[in-house]
């Protein structure tokens, strides 16, 4: 029988605590519904005592989320643990997670206290937890950089005393997996504790090994793993959740070990964090970065095109992607090319095959990446006229009420060559949200915006305006339109023409590609 492994989330205590990450209580119920969704073991939802808010946060993900088992962190003190129990309250499965510091430099520098004094306040404390809850967490904090002999002491102390999940944090991200390995062989031979008694890893990435230190944790007989989404957290970080899941999942036959997680939900739960934080995940991130099944080598993807096994060894499927990415860029060769062109109603082969990547090479190496749109003008080259002339913004205006329940207003004027000016009037929660349904309606053509990416250049002081002030502001963006992803440019003097713009130039490209679709429907059939 495969053993399992818990899976305790903190991206919503040590991960929101970390700078550029705090969220709001709503913020935070949706990313605790999302992992709930992913049906990670526990959620801390906060550390009660540190404020209000906190407190208030855990008391409604305790009242409005279910499965997961919610937990409060609190320091091992009498009013910390009160207030986690009050937070607390509502949740079906309730866990106290009590921590102090066990290392000398915690003793001496941060408590005064004597190696005795930490023994007597674990025990207490975990005890007077116990109250309040079946389910208490102990952490030793610095664990890694304490006495291997003290830190038995006071897990076994914590275990005596009632806590059912013994935690060793590597609270600096300072061992390496070999020495975690061998830690946590030591503690499960020599820890004192009750059946059933589990031991956690608790690593921080500071120097970049916080999923192996917790894999290697796992084999030395760890039985849980504390983690965040997107591996966010203080300073460089907590072991990233799908890290963790996806190599324990890939290797089983290394690991032999299995994890409750649903893993088709961690996109979701990923771009959640990202909605909430308002933080994109860099490009690079292992599973969740956009780029984790984006092929743009041309050896990669002529070996992914006809076995994605060649260069993948997880399916996008698995963590909630419908399918791998096959990147037209200036490193692709023509098997992607041709792929991609038949998606698109072309036939390539031999000469045209020979010509249309010569054109490509050319437009790849200018523009980077080559996007459907483009690649449609680019093949469109031998039957010029097809397409219609493009819209283009004429006029923004831009209403914000005074009433706070009130939206704003913006009316867009668009120009087209053949139907001239056509203006249309949205309303929505933001300004630009207005401006983009606006355009959406003229040039009917629904679409989400998905990511913008902006850059503001200043200009020389000799070119400078009267003001002072001068600046392009160069906008990519990528709006979601008719199932697919389409790329939109535009460089301005402001901000939000630019980005207005670079929206009306995406549908511009997307509209394309669907006459192009269906003229080539139309001649088929």
């Amino acid at each position: 029988m495969t053993q399992t492994v818990k899976i305790f989330d903190t991206t919503l205590r040590d991960g929101e605590q970390a700078p550029g990450f705090s969220m709001t209580e709503a913020g935070k119920l949706k990313m605790a519904h999302a992992l709930a969704a992913l049906k990670v073991d526990v959620i801390e939802a906060g550390f009660a005592a540190a404020s209000p808010g906190d407190s208030q946060a855990i008391y409604r993900i305790a009242s409005e989320v279910e499965g997961p088992t919610i937990c409060s962190l609190a320091r091992a003190a009498k009013g910390d643990i009160e207030a986690s129990a009050k937070a607390l309250k509502p949740a079906k499965n309730r866990r106290i997670h009590v921590f102090l510091g066990t290392s000398p430099l915690h003793r001496e520098h941060k408590l005064n206290m004597t190696p005795a004094e930490i023994l007597e306040r674990i025990g207490s404390m975990v005890a007077y937890a116990r109250e309040f809850a079946d389910d208490v967490e102990f952490s030793a904090e610095d664990a890694i950089r304490t006495e291997p002999g003290f830190l038995i002491e006071t897990l076994s102390t914590a275990a005596q005393a009632g806590a059912t999940t013994l935690n060793v944090p590597d609270t600096v991200g300072y061992a390496t997996p070999d020495e975690i390995y061998q830690l946590f062989r030591q503690l499960s031979q020599k820890v004192s504790r009750p059946a059933g008694v589990i031991f956690s890893a608790h690593c921080h990435d500071d120097l970049g090994m916080a999923v192996a230190n917790s894999l290697a944790a796992v084999r030395g007989g760890a039985r849980q793993i504390e983690c965040a989404v997107n591996g966010i957290g203080e300073r460089a970080g907590n072991c990233a959740l799908e890290d963790a899941v996806m190599a324990l999942r890939t290797r089983r036959d290394a690991f032999g070990i299995a994890t409750g997680i649903d893993t088709t939900k961690i996109m979701a739960a990923s771009r959640t964090l990202s909605q909430v934080t308002n933080t994109h995940t860099p490009r690079n991130k292992a599973i969740v970065g956009a780029n984790a099944f984006a092929h743009e080598s041309g050896i990669h993807q002529h070996g992914v095109l006809r076995n994605r096994e060649t260069y993948e060894i997880m399916r996008p499927e698995d963590v909630g992607l419908a399918s791998n990415q096959i990147v037209l860029g200036k490193h692709s060769g023509k098997h992607a090319l041709k792929a991609r062109a038949a998606e698109l109603g072309y036939t390539l082969d031999g000469p045209a095959l020979e010509a249309a990547f010569v054109r490509f090479k050319a437009i790849a190496d200018e523009v980077g990446l080559v996007d459907s749109a483009r690649l449609t003008a680019l093949l469109s080259e031998e039957a010029p006229g097809t397409h219609d002339p493009d819209w283009r913004l004429s006029k923004l205006e831009i209403r914000t009420p005074l009433a706070a329940n009130a939206h704003p207003v913006a009316r867009v004027e668009l120009e087209h060559v053949t139907r001239g000016r056509i203006s249309d009037l949205a309303a929505a929660p933001g300004a630009l949200d207005a401006t983009y349904q606006a355009v959406s309606q003229i040039m009917d053509a629904p679409a989400r915006v998905a990511d913008i990416d902006m850059q503001y250049i200043a200009a020389e002081a000799e070119e400078a305006g009267a003001d002072g002030q001068g600046a392009d502001v160069l906008v990519e963006l990528k709006a979601e339109a008719f199932g697919e992803i389409f790329t939109g440019r535009a460089r301005a003097r402001d901000i939000i023409p630019a980005c207005v713009s670079a929206y009306v130039d995406a549908l511009n490209n997307a509209l394309a590609v669907q006459r192009r679709r269906a003229a080539r429907a139309t001649a088929a059939a």
